[in-house]
């Protein structure tokens, strides 16, 4: 028979961790699955009118966003702006072909859906100007976008 040491102390054992990687990875994916992207940053105001039967746009990637409102600066004035991008355009509706043509660089602009995103309190003027000039680049996919009312 083989002999038992009673007297010699044993050390503790070390911590297994075999299944860290594992954890790891699964946390990984379920924050890249769970986690959005931000849009952009306003540099306008957007107070969206409300309606009753609006529809959500179902893939928010494929779809120009253009932001018409009055600015968050005050020193950018009080007159309604435009956004595109992160950049407020510098004036008129007419810097809005070149712009979105710069951003999806050999797309047709009819493939791409426009989303006007107005505040409401901007005139009709100036969206009925955006829209002319997103009609020079054959960019007649528009839609606006609201709040929806509870």
């Amino acid at each position: 028979m083989g002999r038992f040491n009673k007297g010699k102390k044993r050390g503790v054992p070390g911590v297994n961790t075999s299944a860290l990687p594992d954890i790891i990875f699964m946390l990984l994916f379920f924050f890249m699955v769970a986690t959005t992207m931000k849009e952009q940053d306003y540099l306008v105001e957007i107070d969206k009118p409300t309606a009753n039967q609006a529809l959500p746009i179902e893939d928010k990637d494929k779809i120009d966003f253009v932001y018409i409102g009055f600015p968050i600066d005050a020193n950018q004035g009080t007159e309604p702006r435009i956004q595109l991008n992160d950049q407020l355009a510098p004036g008129p509706a007419s810097v809005i072909p070149w712009k979105l043509g710069a951003v999806r660089p050999g797309m047709r602009a009819f493939d791409i859906p426009t989303s006007l995103k107005v505040h409401k309190d901007v005139g009709m003027r100036v969206v009925s100007d955006v829209k002319e000039n997103l009609r020079e680049i054959d960019a007649i996919k528009i839609n606006y976008s609201a709040d929806a009312r509870d």
